[in-house]
């Protein structure tokens, strides 16, 4: 089997690509913020199979009245603050700039983030066949 045939590098591959096809659309959402009627347009997050299984969530015992009771289980909610986005603007454009330089930031980290992720686990997998 090649190296780039192994799941964590195809996966972490796929996840860049993705990244960079990302960006290529929110480019084109910033180079389109005054053109009337534009939509901004976004990318659906790659999906890679079933999450892992959950461990099973063990509470902790009260075993004195004067010991506090423990917090639940479940994780806390979040609302969003802006469920809608931005309003469209008079001539129906609807792309926000700060909105989507937040997403084009965010996506350049993501980015980094995947390919330094990739580098080191090439070096880790060279390093443990003596490649090194």
């Amino acid at each position: 089997m090649a190296i780039s045939e192994l799941p964590i590098f195809s996966m972490l591959r796929t996840k860049m690509q993705w990244h960079q096809e990302r960006q290529r659309l929110l480019a084109e959402n910033v180079a389109n913020a005054d053109t009337p009627f534009f939509k901004p347009r976004d990318l659906k997050e790659p999906e890679f199979g079933k999450p892992a299984p959950v461990a099973m969530a063990v509470g902790l015992a009260r075993t004195d009245p004067g010991h506090f009771a423990g917090m639940g289980l479940s994780p806390p909610k979040f609302r969003a603050d802006r469920p809608g986005g931005f309003e469209t603007r008079p001539a129906g454009n609807a792309v926000a700039l700060e909105e989507e330089m937040l997403k084009v930031a965010a996506n350049q980290m993501d980015y980094q983030q995947a390919s330094t992720l990739y580098a080191k686990s090439l070096g880790l997998l060279k390093t443990a066949l003596g490649k090194r």
